[in-house]
């Protein structure tokens, strides 16, 4: 089992942004130390208590302080681009980090409705020329525009060896279809949909065969994953992410990650202690041993090989222990 993660740069209650990127460049560094795949950053705008609005920036940095590992966003939100533009930007990028750089892709807003026309007008029309961007976005990667077109005659300098690795990521069997009719491999995102992953994943699998026969199917699940010395330490330590994602669903307080402190004294209604029982059940919390055999679990159910694991917890000290556990017990 191939393990990797996704950071989307949390910032935590008594903490500043500038910590949460620094704390995110020391995860990628202790991640290439510890043997993980991958590497990706989220892009998110205008949400407080997330970091990271830029993962082309966070790369490359992140890149310069590791040797390994494969970096790469998770995701670029392509209606907010121009292909072109993306295309320069991961070239860059594999030209500095050569056999590194994946691409993520995704079609979410990654904000409010305000910030997604300041960065790009129209969002809902350009989700809708997704498809189009996709296309473009692939060619001007590989360069095989019809030699009439207009932009056969410019490239996306400077232009690698090899092409950075595009990946559609997404939440639902919409995304997975436009993947697997790409020929691209493909990141479901167990961690935030409440969708039958496990069918979404055969759908991709069985679509992708049909469209591009001779391509084996490259696929990761992202989950939510905290693991503790002891269970009730992980448990503790998951109580402040949850509370978290309540009070941002309320708008309460300033969106930073809580305390445990905090989760703990919190006063719960009878609803946000359904919502509590429902993020457990899409989360894995346990111990090392609890953790690897949940993973081992969800493995069986969706047939991949490799899992994204995201952790929050308010200690960004508690985060790399709760990855280094995992590492210590799965990647040997």
């Amino acid at each position: 089992m191939k393990l990797s993660i996704l950071d989307q740069s949390p910032i935590s209650t008594g903490r500043t942004a500038q910590e949460a990127l620094n704390a995110s460049v020391e995860l990628a560094r202790l991640a290439d130390e510890l043997g993980y795949t991958r590497y990706w950053i989220a892009e998110h705008h205008d949400v407080s208590g997330l970091a990271c609005p830029n993962p082309d920036v966070m790369l490359g940095m992140i890149g310069s302080r590791t040797e390994r590992i494969r970096i790469g966003a998770g995701a670029v939100l392509l209606p907010h681009y121009k292909p072109y533009r993306v295309a320069e930007t991961y070239n860059l990028l594999e030209t500095l980090y050569p056999g590194r750089i994946d691409l993520g892709i995704g079609r979410a807003p990654g904000g409010s409705a305000e910030a997604s026309m300041a960065l790009s007008g129209n969002f809902l029309e350009n989700v809708r020329q997704i498809p189009e961007k996709l296309d473009e976005l692939l060619r001007f990667l590989h360069h095989d525009f019809s030699e009439d077109d207009m932009y056969a005659r410019i490239l996306p300098t400077p232009v690698p060896d090899r092409a950075p690795q595009p990946w559609m990521l997404g939440t639902s069997e919409k995304s997975a279809i436009a993947a697997a009719e790409k020929g691209l491999p493909y990141t479901f995102g167990h961690f935030m949909s409440d969708q039958d992953g496990p069918r979404i994943m055969q759908h991709y699998t069985k679509k992708l065969a049909e469209h591009h026969p001779d391509k084996v199917p490259k696929k990761i699940v992202t989950v939510s994953v905290i693991c503790g010395e002891t269970t009730d330490e992980a448990r503790d330590l998951a109580l402040s992410n949850k509370l978290w994602s309540i009070q941002r669903d309320k708008g309460e307080g300033d969106g930073k990650v809580p305390t445990v402190s905090e989760a703990k004294h919190y006063t719960y209604s009878d609803e946000e202690k359904e919502k509590l029982r429902n993020m457990r059940d899409k989360s894995i919390i346990g111990n090392p041993h609890e953790v690897k055999q949940q993973l081992e679990q969800l493995q069986t159910l969706y047939d991949v090989d490799e899992w994204m694991i995201v952790t929050i917890t308010n200690s960004y000290e508690a985060r790399k222990q709760s990855y280094e556990m995992i590492a210590k017990k799965m990647l040997k």
